[in-house]
């Protein structure tokens, strides 16, 4: 059950935990009490309030930039789209996946509304059902948190209706040059890169392009940069199970093969063949 669905609820993370620039293989329904976080995705910076719902798909790239001043409280939920796919084209109902794979990502801003509520209560239920679940395999426990999922796909998808789905104001110019830096970066992560190369093809100082984007992702310069051929190289394991792991390598952007697969499992925890051979798995 576990590989299928995780729900975190009312979850607080304390600042002193490192809180990584991540994606994964699953959707994610992200909803964010209270704090003051801004949340970086793929290249857009948020800040955030209360009641802000973030949907992704996963392989997009995310991270909390949170204030080590305030309590940084939020309820997630990952679940395999491929898990509720057949309930969902039992019941026709398809389109409820249709925002994670059009947008990609998307900000909901409800105000903490009814709706909200409801979406709250719904993750608390789901969070006992999978803790429950942890230790019993029981089909009726499964089909609870199905339907549940489902409740809560059914809610979101009518903030999305609503157009409740949030378009940024006029942002400071240090979010829009942050924004700018990760984009560059999104764009040629296969390529060399370095902070000073960044600079200057986006005609910024290299001090000023350091320190905007620690600033407003939390993130150095170069870890992301990592972070994108890592996500990069996890996709071509998956979707290309059969080019040679130099290949992925290379086409990702790492300097050789060795770094790859030094870098690989200091930050997945498996080799690069092992992670291929489990993701397959799953798709089985």
């Amino acid at each position: 059950m576990n590989e299928k669905l995780i729900v975190r609820y009312r979850n607080t993370q304390s600042v002193e935990l490192p809180l990584q620039y991540h994606s994964h293989q699953d959707y994610e329904i992200y909803f964010f009490h209270s704090g003051e976080c801004r949340y970086l995705i793929h290249n857009q910076i948020y800040d955030l309030k209360p009641g802000d719902i973030i949907l992704m798909d996963g392989l997009t790239l995310h991270k909390p930039n949170v204030s080590p001043n305030t309590e940084y409280v939020r309820s997630v939920i990952q679940f395999s789209p491929h898990w509720i796919k057949g309930v969902l084209e039992e019941m026709g109902s398809m389109y409820l996946l249709k925002t994670f794979k059009t947008l990609h990502y998307c900000l909901i801003r409800t105000n903490e509304n009814e709706e909200s509520k409801e979406l709250q209560k719904l993750y608390g239920r789901l969070a006992e059902l999978s803790n429950y679940s942890d230790t019993i395999v029981d089909i009726q426990v499964e089909t609870e948190i199905k339907v549940l999922l489902l409740q809560v796909l059914i809610i979101v998808n009518k903030l999305v209706q609503k157009n409740s789905i949030e378009v940024p104001d006029k942002k400071e110019e240090k979010a829009v040059h942050a924004e700018n830096i990760a984009d560059f970066i999104q764009q040629h992560f296969m390529n060399k890169l370095t902070l000073q190369s960044i600079a200057e093809n986006l005609h910024l100082s290299r001090s000023y392009v350091a320190n905007v984007f620690k600033t407003m992702t939390g993130y150095t310069v170069m870890e992301f940069v990592m972070e994108c051929r890592l996500t990069h190289a996890k996709y071509l394991l998956e979707m290309e199970p059969l080019k040679p792991l130099k290949d992925v390598a290379y086409e990702s952007g790492f300097e050789s093969a060795t770094h790859f697969s030094r870098f690989f499992r200091e930050k997945v925890g498996v080799t690069a063949k092992e992670f291929r051979q489990l993701r397959l798995k799953n798709w089985n």
